[in-house]
């Protein structure tokens, strides 16, 4: 399929010149994934400034059969918001919509556009003494749109959920460019299925989302983040049930990373310093909140929450936070090991999941065997061990060409990771999404049944299969 010039003419002359461009320069930078792994083609790309607009605009794709690519912050894992090569479709950025239309501080709800970035919303609801309660490292890009369509996860998943627990309301254009609206949230409706939830994880699909009414909560009055060096994984799953017991509801994170990635972030950031003065087989970055009513008692009850660890062997050395700096500091060593591990070189990544309980069970037995059937590489595991979460890399030999061992010891590698994951009932994407990455293992590896209802609902809703080609299903 080639694009029709009158297709072009018509969306430029329903968008104007800042909704649609051809401009090859002005596309060029959003046609790669954020990683680099894919590039593709687009015809257009489309930037709204209204939910009206995409309606418009969807319904003209519809009519003329043509594809659209929607995109917010083109920082997916999983390529997920790349065009194929063909050139056929719109590449549609969802960047204007970037609208905070309500902060209802009595609710504690927020709605706003699709295009928000995280760390704008952050600030915004900061500002009214409030909070959004998901973060993650690339929240100066990621937009809520993209959180929503891939039901991101981040730090604090442990305590309040992925997007998807988030999400109160939600709108979006359907594939014939009707709008569906639930941005007013009910407490209790039980009217059939919950539409909503649908579309959230369905990675642009079975619908664009264009704004989302999100659950607030009080801002923190204050944070104790504490580096613990641990002895093994095991230990670690120890140390967070302990945590869980001790702190309940005001346990926020706990994060797990090896001494290799620790050594990599210390060679990566020159000026950071290790908190703890030994060396240690793992370490875990726990963060402990407290509101103005707990407030008094956070540090008193960290401390004895630490000390009793001690006395129970759980960990071998801590330290706590004394002040905000500081706890970003901690923080910022577990949020740079993604590029720390990226400037050693070449490496297949894995956002994997296992239930809770397997997590340091499944590492421990794994990684020895990918590193005993691929002499050379280095199996490293970071992430949130609350939610069974594992960012489960493998590092590539010292090798001269690193594209060529990616495309192909590579692949499979990530095929045996797949494997075993699902071996030990778990998932091959945590919080990143299928995309287009991710899509063929799917397939393989995923239960017959549930994919037929997949592609039942994605026949069901977007019968032209318009929305993102190629992705998920």
């Amino acid at each position: 399929m080639t694009t029709s010039a009158a297709f072009l003419d018509e969306a430029a002359a329903r968008l104007g010149p800042r909704g649609l461009t051809r401009d090859p320069d002005l596309i060029a930078p959003w046609l790669t994934d954020w990683r680099g792994r894919f590039t593709g083609r687009a015809c257009a790309m489309a930037s709204p400034g209204s939910t009206g607009e995409l309606a418009e605009l969807v319904r003209l794709c519809a009519a003329h059969g043509v594809p659209i690519v929607p995109q917010g912050g083109n920082s997916g894992m999983s390529g997920g918001a790349t065009p194929d090569e063909s050139g056929d479709a719109v590449l549609l950025s969802l960047r204007r919509m970037n609208a905070i239309r309500e902060i209802d501080g009595e609710a504690r709800r927020v709605t706003c556009e699709a295009g928000v970035v995280l760390q704008t919303l952050h600030e915004a609801v900061e500002a009214r003494d409030l909070r959004f309660p998901l973060t993650l490292g690339g929240k100066g890009s990621a937009t809520v749109g993209g959180l929503i369509s891939t039901n991101a996860g981040g730090s604090q998943v442990l305590r309040h959920g992925s997007m998807r627990a988030l999400v109160l309301g939600l709108e979006a254009v359907l594939a014939d460019g009707q709008v569906f609206s639930t941005l007013t949230p009910l407490k209790k409706d039980n009217r059939g299925f919950d539409l909503k939830q649908l579309l959230i994880g369905s990675e642009g699909t079975l619908g664009i989302v264009t704004a989302a009414t999100l659950k607030l909560l009080p801002a923190v009055a204050e944070r104790v983040v504490i580096w613990a060096g641990i002895p093994s994984l095991g230990a670690a799953r120890a140390l967070l049930l302990h945590c869980e017991d001790m702190a309940g509801d005001a346990l926020e994170g706990f994060e797990v990373m090896p001494r290799a990635s620790l050594e990599a972030v210390l060679h990566h950031l020159p000026a950071a310093r290790s908190p703890l003065a030994g060396s240690h087989a793992w370490y875990a970055l726990i963060e402990v909140v407290a509101d103005r009513s707990t407030v008094a008692t956070l540090r008193e009850r960290c401390e004895a929450m630490m000390a009793e660890a001690f006395e129970k062997g759980l960990l071998e050395d801590a330290a706590m936070s004394a002040s905000e700096a500081q706890a970003e500091a901690f923080w910022l060593l577990r949020e740079s090991v993604a590029p720390a591990e990226r400037e050693r070189g070449p490496a297949v990544q894995h956002d994997i999941s296992v239930p809770v309980e397997k997590m340091p069970e499944f590492v421990e037995a794994t990684a020895p065997m990918i590193e005993a059937e691929w002499p050379g590489t280095e199996a490293v595991a970071f992430g949130h061990l609350g939610d069974g979460n594992v960012h489960y890399h493998i590092i590539a030999p010292d090798v001269a060409d690193g594209l060529a061992w990616q495309q192909n010891e590579g692949k499979a590698i990530s095929r045996r990771v797949h494997d075993l994951v699902t071996q030990w009932g778990g998932s091959i994407s945590a919080e990143h999404g299928i995309g287009q990455l991710k899509r063929e293992e799917l397939a393989r590896l995923g239960d017959p049944v549930a994919l037929s209802m997949l592609r039942a609902v994605k026949h069901a809703l977007d019968p032209q299969g318009l929305l993102n080609p190629g992705k998920l299903v």
